[in-house]
């Protein structure tokens, strides 16, 4: 594990510039809405362009009317976007689209919104992700730190091999339910799962050069 205050580069990022290339003109087909309520959203947004995708910011229940085909939840405050989902009146028509099969992804605070569990926390979000998530689990003397692990799935022919992880006061799954499949673990806690065409990670791929993450969204 390396720890330190900010994101370090990889050895991984000539091979995202590749496919981010390789890539670019089947991402520009999709639209990609990025819940822009509280949190880190822009670097999301960035990332995203940079893979040759549209972005809309959903910040309001009309913003909703626009058309986009897959959703991303930035890190941030969980019960603060919570909160301010429900008074916007998007947390319902959101979930129906989640449930209803629209990709997904979720980081840090995002994959606590999309968590069935909660562990001591009601933080009342979409319940659709079958994991049990622990809130601010590293505590103090970890709430910044940076890694690499593999991230895949034993279930199907996903690998992306070893990607960089940069946690932020980060949450991790502490139990993945039937329908869900663990993606990553770092130190024995699972930091990332998927059901589906939703993925949630417990860490900011959006902070890191390496696109791969993100293009596996897109490629849902």
């Amino acid at each position: 594990m390396i720890l330190t205050d900010s994101p370090i580069n990889t050895d991984n990022s000539a091979a995202s510039n590749s496919a981010t290339d390789k890539s670019a003109t089947g991402n520009s087909a999709h639209t990609v809405a990025v819940l822009a309520v509280q949190g880190a959203f822009l670097e999301h947004r960035l990332m995203l362009e940079k893979l040759g995708a549209r972005v809309i910011e959903l910040r309001q229940a009309r913003d909703l009317q626009q058309s986009f085909d897959r959703l991303v939840l930035p890190g941030g405050e969980s019960t603060v976007q919570a909160k301010l989902l429900r008074e916007q009146n998007m947390l319902e028509p959101l979930r129906e689209r989640i449930a209803g099969g629209m990709p997904v992804l979720g980081t840090c605070a995002g994959l606590i919104l999309l968590a069935k569990h909660v562990e001591g926390n009601e933080v009342n979000g979409f319940g659709t992700l079958d994991v049990t998530v622990k809130r601010n689990a590293y505590g103090r003397q970890l709430g910044s730190f940076h890694c690499e692990s593999e991230f895949g799935s034993h279930n199907s022919s996903l690998d992306l091999g070893k990607v960089p992880m940069t946690f932020i006061r980060a949450p991790y799954i502490a139990e993945v339910g039937a329908n869900a499949e663990v993606l990553a673990t770092v130190d024995g806690h699972i930091v990332a799962a998927r059901q589906g065409n939703q993925i949630g990670t417990s860490f900011h791929p959006e902070l890191d050069d390496d696109t791969r993450i993100h293009q596996l969204f897109l490629d849902l």
